[in-house]
């Protein structure tokens, strides 16, 4: 069927919410493992909502019914029925057990959701993935959240074909079989959904360590990989102890099983999962080492690692009720996540590269078709939901009840959080009910922003009285409509400020209702559509600093002062706002250089960070990201007819600006301070460097091209690590030297056998800009080495295209619309859910300009026209086309 034959989908409301009319108790499971076909047995011990009447029915799909018995007696036909969802058994009752047997085939699972092989026949391993609906491909259950079941799972396998088996929980026993086969038993006594149940099968390596909890208990930790790769699995499981007693002392949280496995593999649509006692990684999120992973990745390594741990009690032991939400516990992870990253390495840079990540990937979600609340209303396919908004903005969303209630109070509120909730499935409500109630504040009118989507714009402007020593500012809220949502509310939006005297001091605040007088920086609630802080004893007029560490996830409009955002660019002693006062009077002086070719923001954004360049002592890795204009998505988003060509051009003609104004002698003189002092550690001051020497790279590229394209080449050959060696190679690619092809002959020569690698290989070759873009993809997709069944290497070729390089794909003919449109379809055949996630590249095609609009349209609504689409595609799709 075609998209608008999707529509039909049934529709899940949060409006239309119920508890489970039937809960399991206990879950027994046996697996007889095969490749081609694995045979599942289970037990249900059930229990009736004595306040519902309702047949008995069951999640499943995709499975062959093999036997089904009711209290120990076989069924007849006529009393069940099987259709492609469900199960509907007569005659169960509160107390009944059900037994089914079913039979599932591993190897055609190309969807890599429920059990699936990962790798070849002869050498890969059998795995799950349920999160969200996936359980039900395995067997029949209620596959909801807020049925909460404890798991026994036995596994039974050949040996010599699959000598490593694991599932969630405990170990309670192994052996040998007749006929070479084996078993192994595992209970988990913690009650859990079905999403976070997970099984392994297959040759795998392990490496293990012992660790001891806050709390005494002994646990094992061991890391599994296939055998090429498990010599880099040891950064992970440094990273995995660093999160384990971070959790102990930032929030209490101990682990509570004697053994926490941890599987990577290069087959997974996602990037980890949190089954309980058994995460299962992307490969890329797990293995790293200094000669094929750069300093990025190593701390995405640590920063994924994190975060699955972490969930282990922000959204295992306490789930969450219904898949609305979702956000309850990746919101909340992320925000943990981010806490620890930014104490483990930089506050200010992590915290300017999550703001970066929010601004380029949440900030056109919500001002697009696709724009939804973080806990959406409704939906067809839950898999579509698992976006920037529920995570990144989740994040935020927290963050902000953080930043008002002190780090103090929001440990009270996550105390009692945790306490109360401990083995249920949660809400919203729960959530800010509990950290509210912990600190004797009403946090209910922040349910709004999780109702509500869009991207607020707070407006400011300030006026300074100087009769009355008075300084006026003028805060006003708004948020465009969105899909479904014309009319918004005004929400809190907790705004961190101070003020700045014009030779770069911080002045003492004085602001009637505020205790904290004198105080050089403090946090007002703008709850109104408009409203004003007057601050007093104020001798000149001051330099306004908001949304300090950006304190909402708003877009701050009005206070675009050149000669105010520079002295705040200079003399801000905080990493962040810093940055954030650079990003500003960078997009103006953008601004300015579009509109009239140049002015006085160009000079003041050229001169503050020259300024900066030839001072002392300046972290390099902050200096690098302040000499960082915003990026092309960045850009796009202020224009109401988008030319990502134009945008491209002219954001390299304002970094030319800037490198010219810092010289090309003094910008290669850094460079090559920077390679003398070049090595492969990972601390952080070498990670700086690093940064830094590639910033200065691309400027020399803006001056002299050959000696840029020299240098680079240079670099690749002497690189000590993936760091230096990928920067050399993005270098000589965009630039097309003359030395890129050798380069990536040998790139591609050294990293054959490593497939994380290779993607590097491909991602980087579509980032030459412009036109020829298209072409270049169009002959990696002819490589051997290319498959649309693995997600990473899809991610890496068209991922990188679509999202990394906006000239490369906005081509003026529509010819990257309609490449991207035809591989969908394809690849909607094999894997659904990566198909919606890389079709929503899409989400901004309404605010093209005409001609590259008009082509993206006829490309959309000719892939909505497809028979056969799935429902996660054709949502997606439809959503685009939605006026």
């Amino acid at each position: 069927m075609s998209a608008r034959d999707q529509l039909s989908a049934p529709t899940i409301r949060l409006s239309d919410y119920r508890a489970p009319a039937w809960r399991v108790e206990r879950v027994e499971l046996e697996f007889d493992l095969g490749i081609d076909v694995t045979e599942v047995s289970s037990r249900l011990f059930l229990r009736r909502d004595p306040a519902q009447i309702e047949p008995l029915r069951l999640d499943g799909e995709g499975l062959e019914l093999l036997s089904i018995v009711l209290d120990g007696q076989p069924l007849e036909p006529s009393r069940y029925r099987q259709s492609e969802a469900e199960l509907e058994v007569d005659g169960a009752r509160d107390g009944s057990v059900l037994e089914t047997r079913v039979r599932v085939r591993p190897a055609r699972n190309t969807a890599l959701e429920g059990l699936y092989l990962s790798g070849s026949r002869e050498t890969g391993f059998l795995l799950t993935q349920c999160e969200a609906e996936g359980f039900r491909h395995i067997t029949f259950l209620p596959d909801r959240p807020d049925v909460l079941a404890r798991y026994t799972v036995t596994l039974r396998a050949d040996k010599a074909r699959f000598p490593v088996l694991l599932a969630g929980g405990n170990p309670d026993g192994a052996g040998d079989m007749q006929d070479g086969r084996h078993w192994a038993r595992f209970v988990d006594p913690h009650p859990k959904p079905s999403y976070l149940f997970a099984a392994v099968a297959g040759r795998l390596e392990k490496i293990e360590r012992d660790y001891r909890t806050a709390d005494g208990r002994e646990v094992k930790l061991v890391i599994w990989s296939e055998a090429n790769v498990i010599d880099r699995c040891h950064y992970a499981m440094d990273a995995l102890e660093r999160s384990m007693r971070w959790d102990e002392q930032a929030y209490g949280r101990n682990y509570d099983l004697d053994v926490f496995h941890v599987v990577a593999t290069h087959d997974f649509n996602m990037g980890a999962m949190e089954n309980k006692g058994l995460n299962i990684f992307n490969a890329k999120y797990l293995l790293a080492d200094p000669d094929s992973t750069t300093d990025d990745e190593y701390r995405a390594v640590e920063a994924v690692v994190a975060h699955e741990y972490f969930h282990n009690w922000s959204g295992n032991r306490v789930t969450c009720r219904d898949w609305f939400q979702l956000s309850l516990k990746e919101g909340l992870t992320v925000f943990r996540e981010q806490q620890f990253s930014a104490d483990m390495n930089s506050l200010a840079l992590k915290r300017i590269e999550d703001v970066a990540l929010l601004r380029r990937a949440q900030f056109p979600e919500d001002a697009g078709p696709l724009a939804h609340p973080v806990r959406p209303a409704q939906y067809s396919e839950i898999n579509n939901f698992y976006t920037a908004t529920v995570y990144e903005k989740g994040s935020e969303l927290v963050r902000m009840l953080a930043g008002r209630l002190g780090e103090q109070g929001f440990r009270r509120g996550m105390d009692l959080y945790f306490e109360r909730n401990d083995g249920q499935a949660a809400t919203i409500e729960d959530f800010l009910g509990a950290v509210g109630e912990a600190n004797g504040v009403d946090l209910s009118p922040y349910l709004a922003w999780y109702a509500q989507a869009g991207t607020p714009r707070l407006r400011a402007s300030g006026r300074y009285d100087a009769m009355r020593r008075e300084y006026v500012l003028t805060l006003a809220q708004h948020t465009p409509p969105t899909p479904g949502q014309a009319d918004k509310r005004a929400l809190p939006i907790p705004v961190k400020l101070a003020l700045f005297a014009r030779d770069g001091r911080m002045l003492p605040l004085q602001v009637d209702g505020h205790p904290q007088a004198g105080a050089t920086e403090l946090v007002v609630v703008a709850d109104k559509a408009e409203q004003q802080i007057v601050f007093r004893e104020v001798d000149a007029a001051p330099v306004p600093s908001l949304l300090r560490g950006f304190s909402a996830p708003v877009i701050l409009e009005g206070m675009d002062s050149a000669a105010d955002l520079a002295l705040l660019l200079r003399h801000d002693a905080d990493g962040f706002n810093r940055w954030q006062a650079g990003q500003q009077l960078a997009t103006c002086a953008y601004e300015a250089l579009r509109e009239h070719g140049g002015g006085e923001a160009v000079e003041a954004w050229s001169e503050a960070l020259a300024g900066l360049f030839a001072e002392d002592g300046v972290d390099p890795a902050l200096l690098a990201e302040l000499m960082t204009p915003p990026g092309e998505v960045e850009l796009a988003e202020r224009e109401r007819e988008a030319n990502p060509e134009r945008i491209y051009a002219m954001r390299q003609q304002l970094q030319r600006r800037l490198a010219e104004r810092l010289g090309a002698e003094a910008i290669l003189a850094r460079y090559q301070s920077l390679v003398a002092a070049t090595s492969a550690q990972l601390d952080a001051v070498s990670q700086a460097q690093r940064r830094l020497k590639r910033r200065m790279l691309d400027l020399l590229c803006l001056l002299d091209v050959p000696r840029a394209q020299a240098l680079a080449a240079g670099q690749y050959e002497q690189a000590p690590g993936m760091t230096d060696r990928l920067a050399a190679l993005s270098v000589l690619v965009r630039t097309a030297a003359p030395q890129a092809a050798g380069a990536l002959a040998h790139f591609r020569q050294r990293y054959a056998d490593n497939p994380l690698a290779l993607d590097k290989w491909f991602s980087v070759q579509t980032q030459h800009p412009g036109e020829p873009a298209l072409a270049t993809v169009q002959a990696l997709e002819r490589d051997a080495a290319f498959t649309l069944k693995n997600p990473n290497r899809v991610n890496s070729l068209y991922g990188a295209w679509t999202r990394s390089n906006p000239s490369g794909f906005h081509r003026a003919d529509g010819a990257g619309y309609r490449l991207l449109a035809e591989r969908l379809a394809e690849l909607d055949a094999l894997n659904p859910q990566i198909a919606a996630r890389l079709a929503t590249v899409f989400n901004g095609w309404r605010r093209l300009e005409p001609v590259r609009r008009a082509r993206a349209r006829e490309a959309i609504a000719a892939l909505a026209e497809r028979e056969g689409l799935s429902r996660n595609l054709a949502e997606i799709v439809q959503s685009m086309l939605h006026e």
